[in-house]
């Protein structure tokens, strides 16, 4: 495989990556239930990580970091009780089927890069993304302690601002 190659697929699998985080970002401004808000700032602060290993690597090729290759809407939410998971679930849904598409679509590729520390990197990446993707599912189907579970036996309560973030 010759650095023009190298390339293309590093820039093609970090633009793909790219619109799962501007996704994820979009996602977490609409999910308020906490616990599944809590489960999108810890795949965004990996996707986050993803991203730097790309940039990196790119850079070692002398090539920009890409845009986002497609933009994918956030599905629309139903009405429920503040504290009621079930709103969330299409778009929970849709979330783990963006991820396992995007695994599927790069495995392949992924396996057959001859560049033996960067298919490492990537197939790292495709790993954690099949994690993220279990994440996901289960929240759903309503689980609120995929990330761990209470201690004492607090309740649940209170929401999420849709900013990830004030100033």
């Amino acid at each position: 495989m010759n650095q023009t190659e190298l390339q293309q697929i590093l820039t093609e699998f970090a633009a793909d990556r790219v619109s799962l985080l501007n996704r994820h970002e979009a996602g977490a401004r609409v999910v308020s239930h906490y616990d599944f808000n809590n489960a999108y700032q810890y795949v965004i602060s990996r996707e986050e990580t993803h991203l730097t290993w790309l940039q990196s690597a790119l850079g070692e090729l002398k090539a920009a970091f890409p845009d986002a290759s497609r933009a994918i809407p956030v599905p629309g939410i139903a009405k429920g009780k503040k504290q009621d998971p079930a709103p969330f679930r299409g778009i929970l849904e849709d979330d783990a089927r963006s991820l396992a598409g995007f695994v599927d679509r790069w495995r392949d590729r992924v396996a057959g890069l001859t560049h033996a520390r960067h298919r490492l990197m990537l197939e790292v990446i495709l790993g954690e993304s099949r994690e993220h993707q279990r994440v996901f599912e289960q929240a759903a189907r309503g689980v609120e302690d995929m990330l761990g579970k209470r201690t004492g036996g607090v309740a649940r309560q209170g929401a999420v601002l849709p900013d990830r973030w004030m100033e």
